[in-house]
C-alpha cells in the first residue's frame, strides 16, 4: 500500500532529479513520490511521472549485515534473470553512487496489477476456486524457478553454488547472535540443532528466498493469474527445499494459533488455499521429488525468519528506522525460536 513517504525516510528530489533525468530518457514532469508501506527490509518507492511510472528501490539507514541491501546486484540480478523468467520487471536504471540518496538504489518498470497484501484485494469477488487457482498458480512459478537452467543461461554467477546449506546454517546463526538484544532467547539449542541435521544431499538452483503472495502482483483482469514476482534481494543460487521452508514459514492457517495469526501478512489463510504439508506434497508431485523429512527445512525457515525478524528490531531499537510496526518485532524471535524447538521435538 502506497503513503505519504514516513519522517526521515524521504526522497532527496533536488539530487535524485537531475540524475534520473540524465539516464532515463524522455520523462515528462515533476513525479508524485509515494512509499509503499508493506517493505520491512528495503525502502521502495512510486515515483508517478506524467508518462511514466516508476518504483525505486534504496536500502535503508543503518548497520546492515554483510552482503545485505545490495541494491546493484538485486538490480543486476533481475535483468540477468528476466529473459529466462518472465516475471521479473523490467529493469530501467541502476544508481551505484552513494553520494546521491545516501545509499546505492536503482528503478524498475512499474508493473500494472494488484499485490495481495494481508488480505485478498477487496475489489475482486473471490471464490475458492479461484483462490486454489491462485493458490496453484503461486506455488507453480516457484516451481517454475527452480526449473531454470541457471548452468545452460549462464547464470552461475548468481551465487557461490556448493556448500549452500553449510553457508546459510552458519551465516543466519551468526546474524542472530550479532543482532540479539537483552529480550529475546540466545537461540543456541536451535543453532546447534542445524549445524547437526544438515542435509546429506545438496541441490542447486535459482532461489527467490522470500517468495511470498505479497511479493507477486496479479492480472487484473484475471485476479487468479499472476503476472510479476518482486523483491529479488535475496535470490541466489541455493538450495529449493530450503527456499519452500523458507516461504513456509511465513504461510499462516485459519486454523493456526492467535499468536501466529497475528503474524500474518500475506492471504494464506483464504478458503481455498492449500495447507503447509498439502504444500510440501504438491512441491514434490510437480517436481517427481520424495520428501521423507521436511523438519530441517521448515526449522531453517522459522529460524531464518527469527533472524530477520531481529535484524530488523535491532535497527529500530537503535533508532535507524522510525517505523512503528517494528516495535514489537522482539516478540516474534522469541515464538520463532520457541517453534523451532517444537518442530524440532516432532517426528519425521
Amino acid at each position: 500500500m502506497e503513503k505519504e513517504q514516513r519522517p526521515g525516510e524521504e526522497l532527496d528530489m533536488d539530487r535524485l532529479l537531475p540524475w534520473i533525468n540524465e539516464h532515463v530518457q524522455g520523462l515528462e514532469g515533476n513525479p508524485k513520490v509515494t512509499q509503499f508501506s508493506g517493505g520491512a527490509s528495503n525502502w521502495t518507492y512510486r515515483l508517478q511521472f506524467e508518462n511514466q511510472d516508476l518504483i525505486l528501490r534504496r536500502a535503508p539507514l543503518g548497520k546492515k549485515a554483510a552482503g545485505a541491501h545490495n541494491m546493484p546486484r538485486e538490480y543486476y540480478l533481475q535483468k540477468k534473470l528476466k529473459p529466462h523468467y518472465s516475471y521479473v520487471p523490467e529493469m530501467i536504471a541502476v544508481c551505484e553512487n552513494e553520494e546521491v540518496l545516501g545509499s546505492t538504489f536503482y528503478l524498475m518498470e512499474r508493473l500494472e496489477g494488484m499485490i495481495p497484501r494481508k488480505n485478498l484485494p477487496r475489489e475482486v469477488e473471490w471464490n475458492s476456486a479461484m483462490v486454489k487457482n491462485l493458490c496453484r498458480s503461486f506455488w507453480d512459478k516457484m516451481i517454475e524457478l527452480h526449473q531454470v537452467d541457471y548452468q545452460k543461461h549462464g547464470l552461475d554467477d548468481l551465487g557461490k553454488g556448493e556448500g549452500y546449506v553449510e553457508r546459510q546454517v552458519n551465516g543466519w546463526n551468526k546474524r542472530f547472535a550479532d543482532a540479539k538484544t537483552w529480550n529475546v532467547p540466545s537461540g543456541k539449542k536451535v543453532m546447534k540443532w542445524l549445524e547437526q541435521n544438515m542435509p546429506e544431499e545438496e541441490n542447486l538452483c535459482v532461489i527467490h528466498n522470500d517468495f511470498r503472495l505479497d511479493n507477486v502482483v496479479l492480472d487484473l483482469t484475471d485476479p487468479s493469474n499472476i503476472i510479476g514476482v518482486l523483491d529479488w534481494e535475496l535470490a541466489a543460487i541455493g538450495d529449493p527445499l530450503m527456499d519452500l521452508g523458507s516461504s513456509l514459514a511465513y504461510w499462516v492457517h485459519e486454523d493456526d494459533n492467535f499468536f501466529i495469526k497475528s503474524m500474518r501478512r500475506q492471504p494464506s489463510n483464504a478458503l481455498g488455499m492449500m495447507k503447509r504439508q498439502e504444500i510440501i506434497d504438491y512441491y514434490a508431485e510437480k517436481t517427481g521429488r520424495t520428501i521423507e523429512d521436511f523438519r530441517f527445512y521448515r526449522v531453517y525457515g522459522l529460524f531464518r525468519l527469527a533472524g530477520i525478524a531481529q535484524q530488523i528490531y535491532y535497527r529500530y531499537s537503535k533508532g535507524f528506522t522510525k517505523n512503528k510496526a517494528f516495535k514489537n518485532f522482539w516478540m516474534i524471535s522469541i515464538y520463532l525460536i520457541k517453534t523451532c524447538e517444537n518442530v524440532m521435538k516432532q517426528k519425521r
